[in-house]
């Protein structure tokens, strides 16, 4: 004769917050209606145990009230702020493990090495402040004037050279000057002209060194145009271009020029036999 057992497995339940009218939650798959199984040790003395058909007090159920019957209902719900979910290590310690490697020994002393750190400091400052001077001189001297223009700065003449009454012309700093070897009559023409009422006011003994030689640049004051020697109204010099007079001291008389004609730097030596420009 075949026999029949009964199977009993134990279910995991998602919580829900479906109850019966009596408050008795309502999963799937329990039944709370069942009795409890026969325990063949018990033998109706004792207290008796908690019902299995009635639902747990933590559960919550039913309960009298002043007001009447009140149902409680306990469910789980999620925490309403962000947390973060840290883990803890339970890695046994090793014997064998690494040991961090001790520096100690190559830590810098700060006490010790004092003088070395203003000593390289020190050093440091003093090569910076010489390739800076380096670097600014090089600068200076890039910017300054080309061994052709220098050796063009001054210009010597031998006066010796120059007869009485005749001009000379040379070029000086690509700009030619006029040498004028005067004779007596032509400085004292150059000094009986009334120069105050000139356009340029400026006397005759304000434009020479000596009375004999004139020196002057040969650049008209208009439009930088050359004049011509020997040639005007005044016996001086004549600007062909816009029709300029010069007088024999080089002042203007007449025509657009506004200046007299300009004075370079010169100096007399070797006994007045050379005559040295710049």
């Amino acid at each position: 004769m075949a026999s029949v057992h009964a199977v009993k497995t134990a279910t995991t339940l998602a919580p829900t917050v479906r109850t019966l009218a009596s408050g008795v939650p309502l999963p799937s798959r329990l039944n709370l209606n069942v009795k409890a199984p026969h325990d063949a040790h018990a033998h109706g003395h004792g207290a008796p145990g908690p019902r299995t058909d009635v639902q747990p007090r933590w559960a919550g159920g039913i309960s009298r009230a002043s007001s009447g019957l009140i149902s409680k209902t306990y469910t789980s719900v999620s925490p309403s702020t962000h947390f973060q979910q840290r883990f803890i290590s339970t890695s046994v310690a090793r014997k064998d493990a690494p040991e961090v490697p001790d520096f100690s020994a190559y830590r810098t002393n700060t006490d010790s090495n004092r003088a070395l750190s203003y000593f390289m400091i020190g050093s440091m400052g003093v090569i910076s402040a010489s390739a800076a001077k380096s670097s600014v001189s090089e600068f200076l001297q890039s910017m300054a004037a080309s061994a052709d223009v220098l050796a063009l700065a001054k210009v010597e003449v031998d006066l010796t050279t120059i007869p009485e009454g005749k001009n000379v012309i040379i070029k000086w700093r690509g700009k030619p000057v006029f040498i004028r070897h005067r004779t007596q009559g032509e400085i004292e023409e150059a000094r009986s002209a009334n120069w105050k009422s000139f356009r340029d006011p400026e006397s005759d003994d304000a434009r020479v060194k000596k009375p004999e030689w004139l020196v002057m640049l040969g650049v008209c004051t208009h439009l930088g145009c050359v004049p011509i020697g020997e040639a005007g109204d005044y016996g001086g010099w004549f600007c062909p271009c816009h029709g300029s007079h010069y007088d024999i001291s080089g002042r203007a008389r007449k025509g657009p020029a506004p200046l007299n004609l300009e004075i370079p730097a010169y100096e007399f030596s070797e006994g007045d036999a050379k005559l040295t420009i710049g």
